[in-house]
C-alpha cells in the first residue's frame, strides 16, 4: 500500500510544519509589546518589558486578567 517513501515524506512534512510553528512562536516572543498598558494606560515597567518583551499589560493588570481567567 504505502511505501517507506510515503512515510518519509509525511515525516518531513510534519517536521517542516513543526519547525515553522516554533519559528513563529519565537518571532512572536521577540516582537516588542506595548510601551503602555492596554488596560490602564500606564507605562509598562522597564523590568517587565525586559523580562517579557511582548508584554501588552502592566504587571498589575496582567495579574488581574489571569485571576479573572481562573475564576478567582
Amino acid at each position: 500500500m504505502f511505501s517507506n517513501v510515503h512515510f518519509e515524506l509525511a515525516e518531513e512534512r510534519v517536521e517542516r510544519e513543526r519547525d515553522a510553528k516554533v519559528a513563529a512562536a519565537r518571532a512572536a516572543l521577540k516582537k516588542l509589546g506595548e510601551m503602555q498598558c492596554l488596560d490602564c494606560g500606564l507605562a509598562i515597567a522597564p523590568e517587565r518589558r525586559l523580562a517579557y518583551p511582548a508584554a501588552s499589560r502592566c504587571l498589575d493588570c496582567q495579574i488581574h486578567v489571569e485571576r479573572e481567567a481562573i475564576g478567582r
